[in-house]
C-alpha cells in the first residue's frame, strides 16, 4: 500500500520530466522572459506591487520564472521545489541575470528544513495545493514561516475548474479533498503538444473551504478574496481565448470561476 512519500517520489519523478520540455516549451517562453518580459500575470501583480525590499517566499516554484520575476521586482526572494530538475534549471536561470535568488529543492512540507528566516510575504500560485495532501499540515507551516504582520499569497485555479475531466467537460473529480489522492498516468502536459513517456502522478482536490480553514482557526486578517472568471493561462486543453491573456474553459465562456485569488495577513501578537 502506497504512502504519502510514494506520492511524493513518484511525483517529483514526473516533474523532473515535466521540466525538460516546460523549460523549451511556447508556454513558458524562456527566451523572452531572459529578455525582461514578466511571467506574474496581472492578476498577482495586483498584490505584488509593493515587494521592493521585502523577504519573499515562493512554495513549489517550479523552475523559477515567477520567484525571479518577483526579484526583478526588488524583493528579496526565494523558492522551494521538489524537483531537482526544476531547481537546478532554476538556479541556471538566476545565474544567467545576475540575480540574487535562493533556490532549495525541498517537498514543501520540509521547507523549514532549509531555511531559518522568517518572511514578510509567502507566495503560491497556479497549480500548485493539488500536490498537497494536508493543507492544515501546509497552513501551520505557512504560519511558522511568516512575521507578524507578515502576508499570504495564493493564486490558484479554483477548485470548481478542478473537478473537470481536461479536455472534455465531464465532471470527473470531487469539489472537496476525499482523503485519498487520485492518480493518473499522463504522457502529456499543459504546455503544448508534445509528449513524455507515460508516468503516475498523484494528486489531490481542496475546496476553498478547507483553503481558509487554516487561516480562519488562527485569526488571519483577510485582506482580499476575489473570483476570477478566466484564466490568464491556456492550460486546459479545451479553452477559448475571449480578450487577449484571458481564456475560458470548454466553451462556457464566462460562468465558472476559473482562478481565485485570496491575500491574508498574520497578526502581530
Amino acid at each position: 500500500m502506497l504512502d504519502n512519500q510514494d506520492y511524493f517520489k513518484a511525483n517529483k519523478a514526473i516533474w523532473d520530466e515535466k521540466t525538460k520540455h516546460h523549460s523549451n516549451s511556447g508556454f513558458y517562453n524562456v527566451p523572452a522572459f531572459l529578455q525582461g518580459k514578466t511571467s506574474l500575470s496581472d492578476i498577482e501583480m495586483e498584490y505584488l506591487k509593493d515587494v521592493k525590499g521585502k523577504k519573499v517566499m515562493h512554495l513549489q516554484c517550479h523552475f523559477g520564472l515567477d520567484t525571479l520575476s518577483i526579484a526583478r521586482l526588488g524583493a528579496q526572494a526565494t523558492g522551494i521545489d521538489l524537483s531537482s530538475e526544476s531547481i537546478k534549471l532554476a538556479k541556471e536561470l538566476n545565474e544567467q541575470l545576475g540575480l540574487d535568488v535562493q533556490f532549495h529543492e525541498c517537498n514543501v512540507y520540509d521547507t523549514e528544513q532549509f531555511v531559518n528566516e522568517k518572511y514578510d510575504l509567502i507566495f503560491c500560485s497556479y497549480g500548485a495545493l493539488v500536490w498537497l495532501p494536508d493543507l492544515e499540515k501546509w497552513t501551520a507551516m505557512v504560519d511558522r514561516l511568516l512575521k507578524p504582520n507578515g502576508r499570504c499569497l495564493i493564486v490558484e485555479f479554483h477548485p470548481y475548474i478542478h473537478t473537470f475531466d481536461y479536455p472534455n467537460t465531464d465532471i470527473k473529480f470531487n469539489y472537496c479533498n476525499a482523503g485519498k489522492p487520485y492518480m493518473e498516468s499522463s504522457a502529456e502536459s499543459y504546455t503544448d503538444s508534445s509528449k513524455h513517456k507515460a508516468m503516475k502522478e498523484f494528486f489531490w482536490t481542496h475546496s476553498l473551504e478547507e483553503v481558509m480553514a487554516g487561516f480562519i482557526q488562527r485569526d488571519y486578517d483577510f485582506l482580499a478574496f476575489r473570483e476570477y472568471y478566466y484564466s490568464p493561462y491556456d492550460c486546459f486543453g479545451n479553452s477559448k481565448e475571449i480578450e487577449p491573456g484571458k481564456w475560458v474553459f470548454g466553451g462556457f465562456e464566462a460562468k465558472i470561476p476559473h482562478v481565485y485569488a485570496l491575500y491574508l495577513q498574520k497578526k502581530d501578537i
